[in-house]
């Protein structure tokens, strides 16, 4: 049987968007892929911080902050699904007691092929205010999907570029230049991509 067609795999991928892709939620933005299968695919938008500070965020739920590293980090809007419901990208935390392989939250993604997790659970948020948690973390509101073949349908008419994730860009690297960065990790600048999308 021929695997010409075969879906490729884009978890822990960036995808990028062309300058074609006017969306609201998704122009010139930069996707971490946490899941794609043939089922769909689930991500986080890393470069559309909120006004929202991490600060305010726990004031918001009645937490505080012990980790003054992250005090200033922005909440990001991660996607145009659920944005009223916060998700976490984070180092893996694993139980100690007795030492496993599962997560020390209670409920958490672990992203096949990249290491790190994606966490929903307030558990994450609560060893935060603790001073504890991961080292690094990125918050977001909402999340961005796509259901069975729509993803692979908008790489088919040329609406993103994909590059392996660089977890340096996502922790590391300042927002504003998230976008060009990512598309340094193919070799292009901004200014070399076409502003419409073009077909084969």
């Amino acid at each position: 049987m021929s695997t010409d067609f075969a879906p490729t795999n884009l978890t822990h991928h960036f995808l990028i968007a062309m300058p074609g892709l006017n969306d609201l939620a998704f122009g010139r933005s930069v996707v971490y892929l946490c899941e794609h299968s043939a089922r769909g695919a689930l991500g986080l938008i890393i470069n559309k911080p909120t006004d929202l500070r991490l600060q305010g965020l726990f004031d918001t739920i009645e937490l505080g902050l012990q980790r003054q590293d992250l005090a200033d980090a922005p909440v990001f809007l991660g996607g145009p699904v659920n944005t009223d419901r916060g998700f976490v990208l984070h180092d893996p935390m694993r139980q100690t007691h007795p030492p496993n392989t599962e997560s020390a939250y209670a409920s958490t993604l672990h992203i096949a092929a990249g290491p790190l997790d994606m966490t929903t659970s307030r558990d994450v948020l609560e060893a935060l205010s603790n001073g504890a948690g991961p080292r690094r973390v990125l918050v977001a509101l909402g999340y961005s999907a796509w259901a069975e073949g729509q993803l692979e349908a908008e790489l088919a008419e040329n609406s993103w570029l994909t590059v392996e994730a660089d977890l340096s860009l996502i922790f590391d690297t300042p927002v504003e230049q998230r976008y060009d960065q990512a598309l340094r990790l193919l070799g292009l600048e901004a200014w070399q991509l076409a502003p419409t999308a073009g077909h084969a």
